[in-house]
């Protein structure tokens, strides 16, 4: 039997995304966003408000990178969640992560993290159902030590999503099924 429980963000898992831009002085900046997924195969949504200092920075400077967070880092992609650009200028310095200028991109490319989209910012959508920020993906690249080959082996990145019910993270990993074809074995 299902009990009514307290609206909140509901949907679980949610990805831990670290969206990081550059400052106007060349500084790195890094946010935490739990509230973003594809929106077409080589585009992203990120649901963030302008009052972010990195979604500032992305209109300025028309690019972004978004890293998938895992669990050898997850204090660092907390840190960047508490901590405001607005009031922390040297928050990236202060965590010990290094990154180096993305080529495709005018965004840093943070590297302990082992995934990385870099995005071209595309607009921002600031009406009552926008969801902010909307970036074309032009490159993905990945730390050897997570593929397999050429593909993701997602058992060897760590990622982490987060918890909107105990606002706690916890690390994604173990396979459950095939997609596309566990499901045939019910079509008649």
């Amino acid at each position: 039997m299902k009990k009514d429980i307290k609206v909140t963000e509901a949907i679980f898992p949610m990805p831990v995304l670290m969206i990081a831009t550059y400052n106007d002085d060349g500084s790195i900046d890094v946010m935490n966003a739990a509230w973003g997924t594809m929106l077409e195969r080589d585009h992203v949504i990120l649901n963030l408000t302008e009052t972010h200092k990195t979604v500032q920075n992305i209109k300025k400077r028309k690019a972004f990178t978004v890293s998938i967070a895992d669990s050898n880092h997850v204090i660092e992609a907390d840190y960047f969640g508490v901590v405001s650009g607005n009031n922390t200028p040297n928050k990236f310095e202060n965590t010990g992560l290094t990154a180096v200028k993305s080529e495709k991109v005018d965004a840093p490319i943070i590297n302990e993290f082992p995934i990385c989209m870099e995005c071209e910012f595309v607009e921002y959508q600031d009406d009552k159902y926008g969801a902010g920020v909307v970036g074309k993906i032009v490159n993905v690249s990945a730390n050897e030590d997570v593929l397999d080959g050429d593909r993701v082996d997602i058992s060897k990145v760590n990622a982490i999503c987060f918890d909107p019910y105990t606002h706690g993270y916890y690390e994604v990993g173990k396979r459950v099924g095939e997609a596309f074809k566990d499901g045939l074995k019910l079509k008649k």
